[in-house]
């Protein structure tokens, strides 16, 4: 069923985590987030730089994320097999550094990769995704996560209102290229 403007997809969507062999389907998602209006402030990679990878770039990130204990993608999955958003969950040990060369101090799970397409945006699919991606971060045991993250552009005011809607707060962390600020859900 197609979404007329302020409306969207009234179906039912499975949250599940992404299998290795759907690499294809990730490929296809992400490429349409990257190609997203929106997209400059709310990925801190582009178009051009996801759309030159070859095959193997994409099998062996969906690979990862599909069975690691450090990333783990999620998906929502429409009853025809159809993908409407996805999010991927990092798994951060203290020791190392992050995306941003910032050292990281204390177990955490950073969110990252949000995207729902435009017609399923305002349904709640973000929502089910983010409680999939958190819910599987604290039930982590090794290591235990304290608090789970993701960054926000400062342009980027509707994601950060979703964001602190889902209860998620400034930190006070700045990233100054990519003009991003931490936000935490503890």
């Amino acid at each position: 069923m197609l979404a007329s403007p302020g409306q969207y997809q009234r179906m039912v969507y499975l949250i599940r985590a992404v299998r290795a062999n759907e690499w294809l389907k990730v490929k296809e998602l992400t490429l349409s987030a990257l190609a997203d209006p929106v997209a400059p402030v709310a990925f801190a990679t582009t178009l051009e730089e996801r759309a030159g990878q070859p095959d193997s770039f994409w099998q062996e990130r969906v690979e990862g994320a599909a069975r690691g204990a450090a990333v783990r993608q999620f998906i929502a999955e429409g009853p025809d097999g159809s993908w409407a958003g996805i999010v991927v969950v990092l798994v951060e040990r203290p020791g190392n550094d992050d995306f941003f060369g910032k050292p990281i101090r204390a177990p955490q799970a950073q969110l990252v990769g949000v995207f729902v397409r435009v017609e399923n945006r305002g349904s709640g699919l973000t929502e089910q995704l983010f409680e999939a991606g958190i819910e599987w971060a604290w039930s982590l045991e090794e290591p235990v996560v304290g608090r789970v993250r993701l960054f926000v552009h400062a342009d980027n005011e509707r994601a950060a209102a979703f964001y602190q809607r889902f209860g998620f707060v400034a930190t006070g962390m700045a990233v100054g290229a990519y003009r991003g600020m931490e936000i935490a859900r503890v």
